[in-house]
Formats: structure tokens, sequence, C-alpha cells
């Protein structure tokens, strides 16, 4: 007897301070219960049998509405109710999340010689994630790579990147990045604010990021995914080396791109597997 209903994101995670509200067809408020923290709704008391509107709200969330009959038993199954986030941006359930760097990527694209291109990538880094439970906007991002492990596929080239010419790694062995806030930029994408300290320079840098979803991995984690993107002018960071092959064209473009492909595991340590 009563009201059943499971609330759920786009994403099927449980949404565990959903309230529930039932109204009859005058708009009086019949019934109103909080969720479970599996998103549930289990009330046992009997309703009166007939059409009710139900009205499903949590902070952070756009409100849902469901029709639902109430049948001779007092009983009415709503099923499940899906929330979107709020002015429809999605982000992974609230909390701490530890990127995994076993499968993701830090990487940088320069312009060689004006005709193609030179990829690179970070091997070792390591970076964390706080998704705010009310505020999405404030959510939280810290990033610390190791300059020397810079990879581009060949060893004298890693060794000039290495070198003072550019990150001088002796002197500046850690590059950092730390989040200031988050602003919409679209249903599941944002812009990221935060500041980069690299080659002993701190600058605002923004990150459009992109969320691409959650899921269970093998080892019994939780797992989200982002793509990142951002643009950099080595010399905002004291990197002014050039050599000029012609008139014009110099042999290293003066603007990286930067690239992140980033896993994250839901807690604040990374399972060990």
């Amino acid at each position: 007897m009563g009201l059943t209903a499971t609330i759920r994101t786009r994403d099927g995670w449980a949404v565990s301070h959903a309230v529930v509200t039932l109204a009859d067809m005058t708009g009086s408020q019949v019934l109103r219960v909080e969720a479970d923290i599996e998103g549930a709704v289990r009330d046992v008391n009997p309703l009166p049998p007939g059409a009710y509107t139900v009205i499903v709200t949590a902070v952070g969330y756009a409100p849902a509405a469901a029709s639902a009959i109430v049948t001779a038993s007092g009983r009415a199954e709503v099923g499940t109710v899906t929330l979107a986030r709020q002015g429809g941006t999605e982000l992974p359930p609230p909390g701490p999340w530890t990127v995994d760097p076993a499968h993701s990527t830090v990487g940088a694209v320069a312009q060689h010689l004006g005709i193609s291109s030179v990829r690179g990538r970070f091997t070792d880094f390591a970076a964390s994630i706080e998704v705010a439970r009310d505020d999405v906007t404030k959510s939280r991002v810290e990033a610390v790579v190791r300059a020397d492990s810079i990879d581009t596929g060949n060893a004298t080239r890693d060794g000039h990147l290495k070198s003072a010419d550019f990150l001088d790694v002796e002197r500046f062995p850690q590059i950092t990045y730390r989040s200031s806030g988050l602003t919409v930029a679209g249903s599941d994408r944002w812009t990221v604010h935060g500041e980069l300290s690299l080659h002993g320079v701190v600058r605002p840098v923004d990150l459009d990021l992109a969320y691409l979803g959650t899921g269970s991995d093998p080892w019994g984690g939780t797992r989200a995914a982002f793509r990142a993107t951002a643009q950099l002018r080595r010399e905002d960071f004291a990197m002014n080396y050039n050599q000029v092959v012609q008139a014009g064209i110099a042999a290293i473009g003066t603007t990286l791109k930067v690239e992140l492909d980033i896993q994250a595991v839901q807690g604040d340590s990374l399972p060990r597997v």
C-alpha cells in the first residue's frame, strides 16, 4: 500500500535528498516524503483512490512532475523519475574523486616548422576533483605534474624540452593547476577557471571541459570520464626560446594546445588493483 518511486539522475545515480510531493486534482497536498539513501520512496500509508500529480524536487536539480493513479488498494507505483541538473547541466555525483593516471592522459601539441604538429605527454601526475553537493559551480580541481616526465617519443627532443630553454626542470620540477570555480557552457560542458603554475610563472588559465559520463569498473569502483582542452602561449610563461628556420617561420610554434583525457575514480584514493 502507499506510494513507491525511485529517483535517479540521468546517469542512473540515486538522488538521496529528493523530496516527493503528491497532490490531488484540486492541487491540495496529500503526501510529502523524502527519498532514502538509495533514492527510493516507500510510503506504506494507504492513499485515497484517484488521479494525482507527483512533484519531485532536490537541491541542484530541476523539478520534475509525473502522473500517478492510486488504485482501490490505496497503492500507487510511480516507477523511476529522472532528475536533470539545474539548467540542464550534468556532473558526476558529489564528493571526492581521484584521477587515475594509468587511464588518463595529460598531453600537449605544438606546431613544428609551420606545417605539422609534435605531440607530447606527461607521464607522472596526480590530481583530485571535489564535486560540490549543492552548488556545482564551487567544485574544485587540483593537479600536480612532474615536469621531467615529458615524453615526445624522441630522447633528444625531450632533453631539450627539459632544459633551461623550455621547462627548466631542475629549477621548476612541478607544474600545478588549482581551480577557482566553474561556469556552465552547455548541457554537459563547463569552463573551469583556475591558475596554472608553469616555469615559475603563475597565470590564470581556463579549461574547456566536457563531462563524458560515469560507469562501474571491473574492480568494484565507480569512474567518471572527462575531456578538457586549453591553449597556452609559451611567452606567457617565460619560455621564449625560438629558432627561426626561415623568414617568418619558427621551428617550434609559440602556442601550445593542452589536451586532457581523464578518468577519475570515486573516493579520495585509488583502489589497489
